[in-house]
């Protein structure tokens, strides 16, 4: 009886474990497009684009000492976790006039971990206005252009998100002042969409290949 657990354990659990595990990799493997085709950030700021990027796309507004535990809160447990992926950036949109208070914000993330893929797109306070508009949530924008909530941007240009959250329905973005909403559902949806073009990238070198 032994024996028959022993071989159990070592060839048909894994077997098991695959299909179960590729099955859900089938059913789960596309984060739903929310927007197709949103402006690209260079149309405001010629210095970023989001183009084949998997961008991860906030606005910390004019306050930004007010924000700071949002972005800190980004940068632990998505960034620092996410950051070493090709063609993966956080990019966040600030007004013209806060390049200084952006650099030493950017500065202090650097201080606990490498923060070349965080970058800061300036424009004015209509530019900001009309962007935010053109991403088609239902978040909207405080008094000084800043919402804690964060969106997935994939190399596209289209914004993906969730059309069936158990909380929400559609859920537009990822609020970063709560840490539990970034362990519980933020780091899974980009390890969806991260696995979504791995899993491309696998198949046109295979077919390359043939």
């Amino acid at each position: 009886m032994k024996k028959k657990v022993v071989l159990f354990i070592l060839f048909v659990f894994p077997v098991v474990a695959y299909l179960f595990f590729a099955s859900g990799i089938n059913h789960f493997g596309k984060l739903p497009v929310l927007k197709e085709k949103i402006p690209d950030i260079s149309e405001m700021d010629s210095q970023v684009q989001l183009k084949d990027k998997i961008t991860i796309l906030g606005f910390l507004g004019s306050n930004l000492d007010d924000k700071k535990g949002n972005a800190f809160n980004l940068n632990q447990k998505i960034y620092k976790r996410f950051g070493e992926f090709n063609d993966f950036q956080v990019v966040m949109v600030v007004p013209k006039g806060s390049e200084t208070e952006a650099q030493e914000l950017k500065k202090e993330l650097g201080e606990i971990s490498d923060v070349d893929k965080w970058h800061f797109a300036f424009g004015s306070e209509a530019e900001i206005q009309s962007y935010f508009k053109g991403l088609g949530t239902d978040v909207e924008l405080a008094s000084d252009l800043s919402t804690p909530y964060v969106f997935i941007i994939d190399k596209d240009l289209s914004l993906r998100g969730r059309n069936d959250d158990e909380d929400e329905g559609v859920k537009f973005g990822f609020d970063t002042s709560s840490v539990a909403e970034l362990n519980n559902k933020m780091v899974d949806d980009v390890k969806i969409i991260l696995a979504e073009y791995r899993l491309a990238l696998k198949k046109n070198n295979a077919d390359r290949s043939k």
